[in-house]
């Protein structure tokens, strides 16, 4: 395998199919193991299906970064690969979601599997290529082997390594000495993706300390490493922190005045974005986030209506001619603005016109997360 190069060993066919996998993701680590199974050799479970999987906290009410996540999935069925999300329950439970409260986290598990389906386009579900399965860490956790992983997965780790990584629970480094069960969650989290036989673990860039503790865990056992693949974060509608590790600014459904909820009207749309930061020159904008990692990869454009008193509509098809309209004041941030409000109204449509068919799931998700 060359070193500058390592998809040389591949045919343009195969080449492409990474491509379209991975297009979208800010990062990847170790494409070596998913370069190897489509060159021949055999996938994490030992046969020719690939794998991957996202392990999600049912803990709440989806923003718009589960968009992000969904068409990282889409483009991994399209290509054939069996995708797990994991309704990581006893995660969350750890993680003090909903007051440990398994009741509500299970609600919340229904809910999550309802506006992934929606937003998948109702796949197939199943574990055949290209099919989606959700399972619970409950039902997983029910193996005994997987106990022995997670205290494998725990052995030799030093307590200041484990808190390196407290930031995939929403957490600083000095939260949790007073809990014991949080310094088991990365355990936990590495454990999943051996017990599942993943070959491709998906994640935020949030989730990429998790990645990395269980890639160590795999080199001291000599165990399959998966290829890992990080999609963009999101920041808050007031703005990113500026630091790459620093994910307090993240959007959050914990804090819906600074993030859009996949639940918002276009009254609430309108309303979130008019105060969202954008400033001339500035492109570290939630605005701009938006429009690079939802808008145009998955609508393919973004139509600006102003007000007929000043100016006409047009259409722009890429991320950086609107970026520079708005730099030399072809476009008014005000326009801008309403521009990604309109186009998300058009992407949240399908969910939310599912939920109005079936308003008791939101209604007990309101309940519980006091929305």
């Amino acid at each position: 395998m060359s070193e500058s190069n390592p998809l040389s060993i591949l045919d343009n066919s195969q080449r492409s199919k990474i491509e379209r996998m991975f297009s979208g993701c800010e990062e990847v680590v170790g494409i070596d193991h998913i370069i190897s199974t489509m060159n021949g050799k055999p996938s994490h479970s030992g046969d020719n299906q690939i794998s991957a999987y996202i392990g999600l906290e049912p803990s709440g009410k989806a923003h718009l970064g589960w968009l992000i996540l969904s068409d990282t999935i889409k483009k991994l069925l399209n290509e054939g690969v069996n995708v797990i999300i994991l309704l990581a329950d006893w995660h969350a439970w750890v993680n003090d979601k909903f007051n440990r409260d398994m009741e509500k986290i299970n609600l919340a598990s229904e809910y999550m599997k309802a506006v992934f389906r929606v937003a998948l386009g109702n796949p197939d579900e199943g574990s055949a290529p290209g099919q989606l399965q959700f399972i619970s860490a409950s039902k997983m956790m029910d193996s005994g082997k997987y106990w022995e992983r997670v205290l494998r997965c725990s052995k030799n780790m030093s307590l200041s390594r484990v808190r390196r990584t407290f930031s995939i629970m929403g957490r600083d480094e000095d939260s949790s000495d007073h809990d014991l069960s949080a310094f088991f969650y990365p355990a936990l989290q590495a454990a999943d993706i051996f017990e599942l036989k993943i070959d491709i673990a998906l994640g935020g860039m949030d989730q990429r300390k998790a990645h990395m503790y269980m890639r160590e865990v795999a080199d001291k056992y000599d165990w399959v490493k998966p290829t890992c693949i990080h999609t963009p974060m999101l920041s808050g509608l007031k703005g990113s922190s500026g630091r790459m590790d620093s994910f307090v600014q993240k959007m959050s459904k914990s804090n819906p005045n600074n993030a859009i909820l996949v639940h918002d009207d276009i009254k609430l749309l309108d309303k979130k974005l008019k105060k969202a930061f954008l400033e001339i020159g500035n492109h570290n904008s939630p605005i701009f986030e938006i429009a690079r990692h939802i808008v145009f990869p998955q609508l393919g454009k973004i139509i600006v209506t102003p007000n007929p008193k000043y100016g006409n509509p047009s259409e722009w098809l890429d991320i950086d001619s609107f970026i520079r309209a708005v730099d030399d004041e072809v476009i008014h941030p005000f326009d801008a603005k309403m521009a990604i409000s309109s186009s998300l109204a058009i992407l949240l449509s399908p969910i939310q016109e599912y939920f109005s068919q079936k308003p008791d799931l939101l209604n007990s998700m309101d309940e519980i997360t006091g929305q």
